[in-house]
């Protein structure tokens, strides 16, 4: 039997404007196919650049966007054995890569483009395509793993090999920065954090970062982390800038060191010499979220008692039907953590 659902459609055009709030009809699940009704989804910024044709001016609509979501199992196919009806669960952002390397099957799979995303009520995946995540997290928080999360994590710890008493510059105070901090300080790393905004660095100091720097302040902000760092330079880079601060990330890393490279919010141009990666052998790192192993790792981390938990910091949840005041917000940098929608 079809369902009836709600969702968000781009239509006509690329722009928030041209965002529609239709009804539409769900089939019902293929064999290996489940059926999840969404009860919250968080907001990335690939969502506004893909909502305003910025991502893939190319992409194909109309599209249902959104690439995060949290809720339950209320249909599978007859061959689907886990997860089960009843289940939460959280989707994969790439819904066809499951373990190793990307692949151009893995980057044509993803959710909000070029596939249909999360921006619903319910959607329907295939069911190797989601996991199954703790009950005690409360549904926001875990609605922020599958993008955020993942990606903060892999970065440290999956490419990455992040240990107790190393040094980590963190850039901005969005949702993959804080998860990179509080993972970090979790582990027993030193944090060093950036924003243009003083207060959100008192906020990010208060979540154990050890020293932050308001880059509009301080311009070349890669030699006062070096001196933090007492000249040697941070082991790894959570760069979230993009073209604009690389040369500075490149700066604040030490010799042998990794610049993880994860967001554009700078910009993806710039010109930039490219001495200090040969000559100081940094090891710069494209990152791509994660695969469904990755993910369930950092489920598995999350679940570690001796490490103790890790509390996303949810900024502002709006209703579901309110998705074009919440990518305003999105857009306009006043947030400090994640935002969210519930259904």
């Amino acid at each position: 039997m079809e369902l009836t659902t709600q969702r968000w459609e781009l239509t006509g055009g690329f722009g928030i404007e041209n965002l529609r709030w239709v009804e539409a009809s769900l089939p019902p699940p293929a064999a290996d196919e489940v059926v999840i009704e969404l009860e919250a989804m968080s907001l990335n910024y690939r969502d506004l650049l893909m909502v305003e044709g910025r991502y893939n001016p190319r992409q194909p609509l109309p599209l249902v966007p959104g690439s995060d979501g949290a809720g339950r199992i209320v249909a599978a196919g007859r061959d689907v054995t886990t997860p089960r009806i009843g289940d939460r669960v959280v989707p994969l952002f790439a819904q066809h890569w499951l373990q190793g390397d990307p692949s151009a099957e893995v980057y044509a799979s993803t959710l909000g483009g070029p596939l249909d995303g999360t921006f619903a009520r319910h959607v329907r995946l295939k069911a190797s395509g989601v996991v199954v995540v703790p009950e005690r997290y409360e549904v926001l928080s875990l609605a922020t793993l599958p993008c955020a999360g993942v990606t903060a994590w892999n970065a440290l710890f999956g490419l990455g090999d992040l240990q107790r008493g190393q040094d980590l510059l963190v850039l901005g105070t969005g949702g993959v920065a804080l998860f990179a901090l509080q993972f970090a300080v979790r582990r027993g790393a030193r944090v060093l954090i950036t924003s243009s905004d003083d207060a959100k660095l008192e906020r990010a100091m208060s979540l154990g970062a050890t020293a932050g720097l308001n880059y509009r302040e301080v311009s070349e902000w890669g030699r006062s982390v070096r001196q933090l760092t007492g000249g040697r330079g941070v082991d790894q880079v959570v760069e979230l800038g993009g073209a604009q601060t690389l040369a500075q990330s490149l700066a604040a890393v030490r010799p042998g060191g990794t610049v993880s490279l994860i967001g554009n919010l700078g910009g993806n141009e710039a010109r930039l010499s490219v001495i200090p990666i040969l000559m100081r052998q940094i090891r710069v790192q494209g990152v791509m979220v994660g695969s469904r192993r990755t993910l369930e790792a950092m489920v598995e981390d999350l679940s570690d008692p001796g490490l103790g938990p890790v509390t996303p910091v949810l900024d502002r949840t709006f209703p579901l039907t309110e998705l074009p005041q919440a990518l305003r917000y999105l857009q306009s940098g006043r947030h400090f953590g994640k935002i969210c929608l519930e259904a």
